[in-house]
């Protein structure tokens, strides 16, 4: 009898079943453990009721025509996951993602990080591997418990 390992999409998919676990302790841990991505760009925050996409969209598009490398985080994703990390309008290739998710899921499964602690680190790390300058994060509930560090504004 085997046991397979799940894929990392899969995985990272299971982890909705543990639900929210409010604080921010876990995503701190998580990301001081690689290294503190989210340190390696100005980031701006999106959050409210209406209109997250099309403000993050279009803060984004400016913070590009002012020349800065500018990456994007939308959620939650329509078709693909992957389309939740764009680098200068361009969406991240899944083996990208996969990528940067096998490096995080040893971290996140010692430190049982939740579902959007994971996928929040994730942008981090893509974001910082990527090289991008300004981050926009779409938040929405979990704004409330986004890591300090990325507050540069609301």
């Amino acid at each position: 009898m085997s046991t397979r390992q799940p894929g990392a999409l899969e995985w990272l998919f299971g982890l909705q079943r543990v639900g929210v676990h409010p604080g921010l302790s876990r995503v701190q841990q998580l990301l001081e453990d690689l290294g503190h991505p989210e340190q390696a760009f100005q980031c701006v925050l999106v959050g409210g009721t209406n209109g997250k996409g099309s403000t993050s969209a279009s803060l984004a598009s400016v913070l590009r025509a002012a020349g800065w490398r500018v990456g994007l985080f939308t959620s939650p994703h329509l078709t693909r996951f992957s389309e939740r990390f764009v680098v200068d309008g361009v969406e991240l290739g899944s083996e990208q993602v996969e990528a940067a998710l096998g490096i995080i899921r040893p971290l996140a499964e010692r430190g049982e990080a939740s579902f959007f602690e994971v996928v929040t680190a994730l942008g981090c790390e893509l974001f910082r591997e990527a090289g991008v300058e300004w981050a926009v994060f779409e938040v929405g509930l979990g704004g409330v418990w986004t890591p300090p560090t990325l507050w540069t504004l609301l």
